[in-house]
């Protein structure tokens, strides 16, 4: 089992979207970066962990937990020229875009706060990318260390 911390705006689609989806559960699609795109496609596996972060917002933090509910597949948004994230480059033969089905686990307790996160960079989280300056990747793994310390924090 894996751990990952993917960021979503939460007035484009935060938790309680996911957490009021029929079965809980949502494709993540639209994600336009190849190292993510790595990530959802040779990594990630379902069962694996997912912490659900706030970004773009007032208190951004880990809002809660989620899993990877299945396999990578093309993401069809980059077929789709009615698609907000339609890509004319993308091939259904070979395809660019990747996405997982994400399913709700449980809000946290509370919001983990970026910069309570931040206090804690030069320990345990020291290596995690989201607490390094100019880091902008929507997703990212989360060792077993950083995924236990985090939760401990709620």
């Amino acid at each position: 089992m894996a751990y990952w911390l993917m960021k979503s705006e939460p007035d484009v689609f935060g938790i309680d979207h996911l957490a009021e989806r029929p079965d809980q559960i949502e494709p993540w699609d639209g994600v336009r970066n190849y190292q993510a795109r790595n990530m959802m496609r040779d990594q990630m596996r379902p069962g694996d962990g997912v912490l659900f972060y706030h970004s773009n917002c007032t208190l951004p933090g880990v809002v809660g937990i989620a899993e990877i509910a299945t396999q990578s597949r093309p993401d069809p948004t980059a077929f789709d020229p009615e698609a907000k994230y339609f890509d004319p480059k993308s091939d259904p033969d070979n395809p660019r875009w990747y996405l997982v089905d994400v399913r709700y686990v449980r809000h946290l307790k509370r919001t983990i706060t970026l910069a309570e996160l931040k206090e804690h960079s030069a320990d345990l989280l020291k290596d995690m990318p989201l607490v390094r300056k100019g880091n902008r990747l929507s997703i990212m793994p989360v060792t077993p260390e950083q995924w236990n310390f985090i939760l401990s924090l709620e």
